[in-house]
Order: C-alpha cells, then structure tokens, then sequence
C-alpha cells in the first residue's frame, strides 16, 4: 500500500519532549492524511497521551514542530490556538462530561461557547449529533444516570458539536467490555465514512486497532519504531514464529499478539529486580502463550 497522497492535516517533525530530565518523545516524525483513520499505540508510558497531547496544542515540546492544516502551532498564543481548536475534536479517556450537565447541554456547550447561533438551531443540532451516536433519546439524563458505553458516545456527540475536520481518540475502548468496546469502534469506523473525517487514535487495544485503522504506528523506547499500513502489522501478527525478525519487529510482533515470551519481557527481566532487592539471581518463570484475538 503506497504513502497518501496531498498534504498531510497534522505533521509532527522531530518532536522532543522530556520531564524531569527523563526523555519521553525523542525525535517523533508523523504524518496524517485527511481522512484516514491513523492508530497510535504502544506499551503503558511509552508516551502516546503526551503525543496527543502535543498534537491538540496542550503541550508544548523542548524542540520540534507540530503542523496542524499546515500551521505551526507550537509558536501560536492562546488566541490563535483556540480558532484551530474549533477544527478539531476530541473523546477523552472518560468522557470528561460535565456531571451538572445533561447530556444534550454537554454536546450543546461548545454550540452555545464558540457560535452566535439561535437557540432553536443549536437545539436542533444536540438532536443530530445524539443522532449519529445513538443517544438521542437519552438527551435529557444526567452522565451519572448512563453507562459507561454511553458516556463514551455522548463525549463523542460533544466532540463532533462543530463538525471538526479531525477527531482525536485517546484510548475510546478503555474500560469497556468487549460487546461495548466493538460498538464504540464500529461508531467510530461510521463517522469516519459518513463524515469524512480524519480521525487519530490512542490505543493499546489491539482488536479495537484492527478493527477500525488505516495506518499503524508504533511507540517503543521514546520513538516511534515503525509507520505502516494495517495490513504489515497484519502479516506480522499472524506470522507462527519471531525467527529470523530484527529486534524491532520481534518487539513489534510481540505487542501485537499479547505474548507473554519476548524481547519486551526479556528486557523487563534484564533489570535484575530480585537480584537487586534480596541479592539472589533472578529465576526464570515460566509463560504461557496469549490468548488469540478475539477480532480481526
């Protein structure tokens, strides 16, 4: 599968971030297409929230640029940022609902906050993006009074309140069962069909990865290792055996497949943490294989 064509709607260009000292993102190179679906994922604490983060512009890196619609919006005040961030939506992890709010009055705050619109049509707009999520019969209930699911697709209506050109994710299947899990994705394969939308996702759920995404990318050690389309990932998750694999997509294929053998594993145990706590060698335990993926 060749690289999209045109200009990309975000680009990340070296981008160096750190905290503390300690090294978080190291030289990240991205680009976007419109309308693609593009996953990035990764290891807990490899960095891919503090990527998004840069991404939407609450972040600002130690070097680097970010380019959103060709903009750098590294360099932007607060006022410029804030007429990007009108182009842009975003689900966070939880929701992130206003919990005095019904749900119609969540989606209809960014309506009422960044347009001179009349009551009437903003009303008539909260009714079309519950719509396109399934919630519009639940506009009037409180998010404590819906489930977690639900609080997922209503932060999504909110997201989508300014028709956005972009939609980011980060982590939409995160503490949802699996039924939920496969709805919120096929939800979010719809809009990105329907709308047209470019739409970036966190996630280190790899059924929810498969299911919706265009291209992948890979987070591992502060880098990203690999940018690819689905289907290398694919081969690569199916292959029986990691013989014969660079390091790189052995650590790769591993992610993938949940295994609990590998080079990820072997470099948890190279630090020697018994050793190290009771002065005893570490002992091997012994491993069985992951489950296989209940999606593809």
């Amino acid at each position: 599968m060749p690289e999209p064509n045109g200009q990309p709607v975000v680009s990340v260009r070296n981008l160096v971030k750190s905290f503390d000292g300690h090294v978080v993102l190291d030289g990240i190179n991205l680009d976007v297409y419109a309308g693609e679906t593009m996953i990035i994922m990764g290891g807990s604490g490899s960095g891919k929230s503090t990527l998004l983060r840069h991404m939407i512009g609450s972040l600002r890196p130690d070097s680097g640029e970010v380019f959103l619609f060709g903009q750098d919006i590294c360099c932007l005040g607060e006022r410029e940022m804030n007429e990007i961030r009108k182009k842009f939506g975003i689900l966070f992890q939880a929701g992130a609902l206003f919990n005095s709010m019904t749900i119609a009055e969540n989606v209809a705050l960014p309506l009422r906050e960044h347009t001179e619109l009349d009551l009437k049509i903003i009303e008539i707009q909260v009714k079309m993006k519950l719509e396109l999520v399934g919630l519009r019969e639940h506009a009037d209930k409180l998010p404590s009074e819906i489930s977690g699911g639900m609080k997922k697709r209503a932060g999504l209506a909110r997201a989508l309140a300014l028709d956005p050109t972009i939609l980011f994710y980060d982590e939409p299947s995160a503490g949802l069962d699996p039924v939920t899990s496969a709805e919120i994705d096929r939800l979010i394969d719809d809009l990105s069909k329907k709308l047209g939308v470019t739409s970036i996702v966190v996630t280190h759920e790899m059924d929810s990865a498969f299911s919706i995404g265009d291209r992948m990318a890979m987070l591992d050690k502060n880098v990203l290792s690999k940018i690819a389309p689905k289907a290398w990932y694919d081969r690569l998750r199916n292959l029986e055996s990691s013989d014969g694999l660079s390091e790189r997509d052995a650590v790769i294929r591993q992610f993938l497949r949940g295994d609990a053998e590998g080079p990820i594993t072997k470099r948890r145990a190279a630090t020697q943490y018994a050793e190290d706590l009771l002065g005893i060698p570490e002992t091997p335990v012994e491993t069985t294989p992951s489950v296989e993926p209940t999606r593809r």
